[in-house]
């Protein structure tokens, strides 16, 4: 073999080795990469929460609660329920704290989705989120426990 082509395997063989070895860490960082944009289950409570959902603006949020009042609530409980929605909207309109925006609209979205699947009749408060309520809210929702029994009274006093 002459210089020549010793000179011109040596530098093919050098080229190939280069681009063995670029082919070889581009597939390395491309592994690497993928596994570093996996989620993983350290730390997590997978199963225990469901996954999260994407929260509406609060205009929006508050069209969808009043349709689903007027789509598939009786007249009586529409009415006691969209004066209700109006006023905790206002109440909340000039809040500030991020926390208590996105616990307001997360609750009043979960209640949107039960109110379109007709999930909420008959269901049970959640003992976790009424230890979490305040005094004031225990006792607006004592209050409507009492419109609601005095309303069934007054229902079955009509129908007797």
């Amino acid at each position: 073999m002459t210089s020549l082509e010793e000179l011109c395997i040596g530098k093919f063989q050098s080229s190939h080795n280069n681009s063995i070895a670029k082919l070889e860490s581009t597939a390395r960082m491309r592994i690497s990469s993928r596994l570093l944009a996996l989620p993983t289950d350290a730390g997590s409570t997978a199963g225990l929460k469901p996954a999260p959902i994407a929260l509406l603006p609060p205009i929006p949020l508050y069209r969808r609660v009043l349709r689903g009042h007027r789509k598939f609530l009786p007249r009586e409980m529409r009415l006691l329920g969209d004066e209700y929605v109006k006023s905790e909207f206002r109440a909340h309109r000039n809040v500030e704290n991020p926390v208590h925006i996105i616990g307001f609209l997360t609750e009043w979205q979960m209640y949107a989705q039960k109110i379109e699947g007709d999930s909420w009749m008959g269901e049970k408060l959640d003992s976790g989120k009424i230890d979490k309520m305040s005094d004031q809210q225990l006792g607006q929702l004592y209050e409507l426990m009492q419109a609601i029994q005095k309303k069934q009274r007054e229902d079955g006093a009509d129908n007797v």
